[in-house]
């Protein structure tokens, strides 16, 4: 696997758990991109736009664009990768608690 697919399954893991931590399991993609740049994934909106859209292919989160800003959801199948009840293919496991 590449270091790009690599970097992609982590953030895509870092988007829905940063979604689960949130109150309502909602986020923009301001926010999600600053939550990724303290990971050091520091990649570009249309970078992350197109993880948003792959995470909502997957099921793992519904998104919605409100003029210039894509909202995402967490949905039942994220929040239970996250939870570590389902495994996702394209998203990174989460690691095991200490």
């Amino acid at each position: 696997m590449s270091y790009e697919a690599i970097e992609a399954e982590a953030g895509r893991l870092c988007i829905l758990e940063e979604l689960a931590r949130q109150t309502d399991g909602r986020a923009n993609d301001s926010v999600l991109r600053q939550v990724l740049d303290v990971y050091g994934i520091a990649r570009s909106r249309e970078w992350l736009r197109t993880q948003l859209r792959m995470l909502a292919d997957l099921g793992a989160v519904r998104i919605v664009e409100v003029g210039p800003v894509m909202v995402a959801s967490l949905t039942r199948p994220g929040r239970d990768h996250v939870e570590r009840r389902r495994i996702i293919d394209g998203v990174a496991r989460p690691s095991d608690e200490d």
